[in-house]
């Protein structure tokens, strides 16, 4: 059976925004935090995005700014989501972005991968 979407996955009460609240520009104030595993981010991500997979944020926080917008991002949402309460828990005011890379890759948002291959989510 073949499907049009990949249906998002949400918690209710996390934090939510659409692909289309995420800033095009990304910088020191607004930051996506994409917590998907290592090859996962080489097959395709954000152009600007920071790369802690969900199992390192808690011994890496200390790498991210606490003042900046954060939008938190994974492949679907729900280890973002994850992250998200985390964060929150702690002190940060993070976002999940909902639908995760597969909306952002449907939304046409850019991607960028490493090494020589095309970017792609799915």
């Amino acid at each position: 059976m073949e499907r049009d979407s990949i249906d998002p996955v949400t918690f209710p009460g996390t934090p939510t925004v659409p692909i289309g609240d995420v800033p095009a520009e990304l910088s020191a104030d607004a930051v996506l935090l994409d917590v998907r595993e290592p090859d996962e981010w080489e097959q395709g991500h954000a152009p600007g995005a920071v790369h802690i997979p969900m199992a390192d944020v808690p011994s890496r926080v200390g790498d991210l700014n606490m003042d900046a917008d954060m939008y938190v991002i994974c492949r679907q949402g729900g280890r973002s989501a994850r992250v998200v309460d985390y964060l929150n828990q702690i002190g940060f005011e993070a976002v999940n972005v909902d639908g995760g890379m597969v909306a952002w890759q449907m939304a046409g948002r850019p991607l960028v991968a490493d090494g020589e291959h095309e970017a792609t989510i799915f």
